[in-house]
């Protein structure tokens, strides 16, 4: 089946394209999820944190953002000392306090609603015919970014938008002749 190059025969990465990539997400907790393993990807490849999600997962209490926006010091430590996810105390620390910041959003305005109001709702469905025509970042991902980062939010520059804004489906780049772009 022709799919989009990027993902090669990896086949977890095969795997993730097939059935998430793009595929538009509704689900606050998920979406933050998301935007949480991007942050942790930036300076790094996707397929490093692919490879180590389910350990992000175990670690980080399921991405329940109630728990972890109470972590405290020892938390941290034997998060940094944990092989099976990014040690970073930057990235830790800045879960920590994204986790805070989406029970503010998620009370005040709803986290999905706030993250998909950037496309008003509905996903942008690019027409890419090869991987020439992808973009790393739009004048969407640099609003994004801009709003996440006057939050409080760390991590999520332009870039790490827009791979965001692919990953739950905000945008479909999918190229043209790929099987899985209506997915």
């Amino acid at each position: 089946m022709p799919r989009c190059p990027w993902c090669g025969d990896d086949p977890q990465y095969v795997e993730y394209h097939d059935t998430e990539w793009g595929k538009p997400v509704h689900d606050a907790r998920e979406i933050w999820e998301c935007l949480m393993l991007e942050a942790f990807q930036a300076g790094l490849s996707w397929i490093t944190i692919l490879r180590k999600r389910e350990n992000f997962r175990a670690a980080f209490d399921g991405f329940d953002p109630n728990i972890i926006a109470k972590y405290d010091d020892a938390k941290i430590e034997s998060l940094l000392q944990d092989t099976g996810i990014i040690r970073h105390r930057g990235k830790i620390n800045a879960t920590i306090a994204a986790a805070q910041i989406f029970l503010e959003i998620e009370k005040n305005e709803g986290f999905a609603n706030y993250i998909w109001s950037f496309v008003d709702g509905k996903p942008i469905i690019n027409k890419l015919e090869s991987l020439k025509d992808a973009q790393a970042s739009t004048p969407i991902s640099e609003a994004l970014s801009k709003d996440l980062r006057k939050r409080g939010f760390k991590f999520v520059g332009p870039t790490i938008a827009y791979a965001f804004m692919q990953a739950i489906g905000m945008v479909n780049d999918h190229l043209l002749d790929c099987e899985f772009r209506d997915v």
